[in-house]
């Protein structure tokens, strides 16, 4: 596995030609360049079965109405995350969402996640600490530049 740091590493070209549209992740799999997030969920579930990533049917909606709806979800459920004590795709895929949005907005607006949601908050702790997480998050310089030009155009 090759991590990049985009906005910081002399391989950012070579990202750009493999990724046109900028989108994040991106995985190299039997010789094909995969950027759908979703899709390489599918494709890490395929190839690597377990732990499993799929996300319960039980649990697939938690990530509409955000801040609400994960909060009742998470002091009701045993576990850090949403399907209980394993990562599964929707905390994959929420992760980065809620990374950006903490760093982004809290730079551009000085907005952060309401004190009220205190489920939420140790989410996105428990999340933020994970060893994967930490080897593969975007600096925190890159997302402020990536969203400046949506923020400030």
């Amino acid at each position: 596995m090759l991590v990049v740091q985009i906005c910081s590493s002399p391989s950012h070209e070579m990202f750009w030609d493999i990724s046109p549209q900028g989108k994040v992740p991106v995985l190299k799999i039997d010789d094909k360049w995969v950027t759908d997030s979703d899709a390489t969920v599918g494709i890490l579930e395929e190839k690597y079965p377990d732990p499993p990533l799929k996300t319960p049917a039980e649990f697939a909606s938690v990530g509409s109405n955000i801040f609400e709806a994960l909060e009742n979800h998470l002091k009701s459920h045993d576990g850090p995350f949403i399907a209980g004590e394993r990562v599964s795709a929707v905390d994959l895929s929420l992760a980065p969402k809620l990374y950006h949005l903490q760093v982004a907005l809290g730079h551009f607006k000085s907005w952060s996640v309401p004190e009220s949601f205190p489920h939420v908050h140790n989410y996105m702790k428990t999340l933020f600490s994970l060893d994967s997480f930490e080897k593969t998050k975007t600096e925190e310089k890159c997302v402020i530049s990536g969203w400046a030009p949506k923020v400030n155009p």
